[in-house]
């Protein structure tokens, strides 16, 4: 019943949302997986496609390295076609010579190319880049992205993020036909703040006040529906703990200070950490009305966007219910 319940909810919850822009998710873990409540929410999507980070790249010393390559089981069975992702660190572009953008985007295109036939993904003929590049990465990573373009044979695109648009002079354009607009993220959840880390409406509308002015028409908008627990330790240091969400925080162990923070008062074992009476957690989680808001501005922006909610997880689905 509470399956049938979730799903019921799901469907409430996107139905909105659905009639004016498709939708779809990112897959954001390691392995391949796929629930009953994931599978049926991914199947009720309205786009034909799903978003699944491939692999990581990094520069270790002076070595490019695939980090946290996706391994998959025999629960990932959707009708949906792979769109893969690649996260690759702004450092991995510091310095690079062009025979090394060269190497970088056929190693690149080789393992998307070696994951897919491994594990039988149907795959669309995209591939995503996401890059928080800099001012002064931003030549060498468009020569990546034009690179890749040869090599791959692929539609190459690239994630924005608010701050890409809102500096667009000084940060460039990346040259792809098509961008993913992150609109989460918005802060440090490492920092002391009030804010809320993973979308602070205000800054957004801000960052994004000349979003109709960007040189590149089609914009796909990524949204967040995951939450996590920031915890505080009595020297004022950070730690996360990922898919909390208020309602984890009922417990007798836990003296309440705000409706999202409250205070440790015994040390134990919470949420698979051992943390110390005094700790404290605080909470941060989406609301429906705060996507609500986001859309409703974006709308007034750009015309025709497709949605990516970030992520698919009957955990973070559940949250926004």
């Amino acid at each position: 019943m509470k399956k049938i319940f979730l799903l019921l909810s799901l469907s409430i919850l996107f139905s909105c949302k659905e009639e004016n822009h498709p939708y779809t998710f990112y897959y954001w873990k390691t392995k391949l997986a796929l629930n009953a409540i994931e599978n049926r929410a991914l199947e009720k999507a309205s786009t034909p496609y799903i978003y699944v980070r491939f692999f990581d790249v990094d520069k270790v010393g002076a070595k490019f390295q695939p980090v946290a390559v996706i391994t998959k089981d025999n629960t990932f069975k959707t009708s949906k076609q792979t769109v893969p992702v690649i996260f690759i660190t702004n450092r991995t572009f510091l310095n690079i010579k062009q025979e090394e953008i060269t190497f970088l985007a056929k190693s690149i295109s080789d393992l998307i190319e070696k994951k897919k036939s491994d594990y039988q993904l149907k795959t669309s003929n995209e591939i995503q880049i996401d890059c928080d590049w800099t001012a002064g990465t931003r030549d060498d990573y468009f020569r990546f992205l034009n690179e890749l373009k040869k090599t791959s044979g692929k539609e190459i695109t690239s994630t924005l993020r608010l701050h890409q648009v809102r500096d667009r002079k000084v940060m460039g354009v990346p040259s792809v036909s098509k961008v993913y607009l992150m609109c989460y993220s918005t802060s440090s959840p490492l920092e002391n703040s009030d804010k809320n880390s993973i979308l602070d409406v205000p800054l957004l509308k801000n960052y994004l006040s000349k979003l109709e002015n960007y040189p590149i028409n089609n914009i796909a908008v990524a949204l967040p529906i995951y939450s996590w627990g920031i915890v505080t330790n009595h020297a004022g240091k950070h730690k996360l703990i990922n898919a909390l969400s208020k309602k984890d925080l009922e417990r007798r162990e836990f003296k309440k200070i705000t409706e999202n923070e409250i205070e440790i008062q015994n040390d134990g074992f919470y949420f698979g950490n051992f943390l110390n009476k005094g700790f404290r957690i605080k909470v941060e989680e989406i609301s429906e009305d705060q996507l609500k808001e986001v859309i409703k501005f974006l709308d007034k922006k750009i015309k025709n966007y497709e949605i990516v909610y970030y992520q698919l997880d009957s955990k973070f689905v559940d949250r926004i219910l």
